[in-house]
């Protein structure tokens, strides 16, 4: 099982007409969505995060219940669900406003930490969990723990509008490095982190940090690896964009779904991956978020939507 670490909350996408606003609620939060996009892609997931004991948690429980995302980790708390809202831009990409101050999924203690055994071969961690607390503290003891035991997976996927300074996300960042065996990272997140930097520069600085491998997002462009094999870059899908919500959680699902079916399931895997299965990966994960960019809000592909990480062409 991968056991995905993080929040889990309600987006509301505010539409307007008749001369008021009215919302469309959706499940969502970075690690409930690509918790929820891994169980998507037939791989067996679990939830690591604190949820509300409020009838909006109540609803977040069913929906991982009913996506086939293991509860057993999830830490009940009676503090409320955070709320997020959305407003999409022209061109979809969407612009939150997040209401979780106190809430259940940044309450997390390292109390809390799940103990577990041997089915777990990996973690995930990312998006603004790791920033608040106390649960940035908690996920960061929980990685360190498990560093060199599990393959570790970390998306910073920076929310500003949560923690607004860049000097504390830098700082955790730090420490996460240093123990995550694989990073993806969006472009965008790149220019608030490290402003003016060539994209490659920073991938070989947080290489010599600690991962094995380091992922950009580049949006419509495809994505770029750097590793053991080198520099791989594969192009981006065309689709008719609905919005961007939820795709770099579904490439993360993906990537993460398609080292398991190459069987990468520790360090050592992952640093023998050659050129050519490396390009087939982020086609892999490339090919499902445009399959998300084509829907309404976070609604992540099934492994059948898919063809199998392939090869060829490259």
């Amino acid at each position: 099982m991968f056991l995905v670490c993080g929040e889990a909350l309600w987006d509301l996408f505010a539409v307007e007409g008749g001369g008021g606003l009215s919302f469309d609620a959706r499940v969502g939060g970075s690690p409930f969505n690509v918790a929820v996009g891994l169980a998507r892609l037939g791989q067996e997931a679990g939830l690591f995060t604190g949820l509300s004991t409020d009838r909006l948690g109540e609803r977040l429980l069913a929906a991982l219940e009913a996506e086939g995302v293991a509860t057993s980790a999830l830490v009940r708390r009676e503090n409320p669900s955070t709320i997020s809202l959305v407003d999409l831009g022209a061109d979809g990409s969407p612009r939150y406003a997040f209401y979780g101050e106190g809430a259940a999924d940044r309450s997390v203690i390292t109390d809390d930490l799940p103990a577990l055994g041997p089915e777990t071969w990996g973690l995930h961690a990312g998006s603004y969990s790791l920033a608040v607390e106390p649960v940035g503290a908690t996920l960061l003891a929980l990685f360190e723990r498990e560093r060199g035991r599990r393959l570790l997976t970390l998306d910073p996927n920076v929310r500003l509008t949560i923690q607004p300074d860049l000097a504390i996300w830098l700082d955790r960042l730090e420490k996460f490095l240093a123990c995550a065996d694989v990073v993806k990272v969006s472009e965008e997140d790149l220019g608030l982190l490290h402003p003016g930097r060539a994209l490659e520069e920073v991938a070989q600085d947080w290489l010599a940090k600690g991962p094995a491998l380091v992922v950009i997002t580049k949006g419509a462009e495809g994505a770029v690896a750097f590793g053991p094999a080198g520099r791989i870059e594969t192009p981006g899908r065309r689709v008719e964009v609905v919005d961007t919500v939820g795709a770099g959680d579904t490439f993360q699902a993906a990537l993460i779904a398609g080292l398991s079916e190459r069987g990468a399931t520790a360090r050592a895997a992952v640093e023998a991956l050659g050129a050519e299965e490396i390009s087939a990966l982020l086609d892999f994960a490339v090919q499902a978020a445009a399959i998300t960019c084509s829907r309404r809000g976070a609604d992540l592909p099934r492994r059948a939507e898919l063809s199998s990480p392939r090869t060829e062409d490259r």
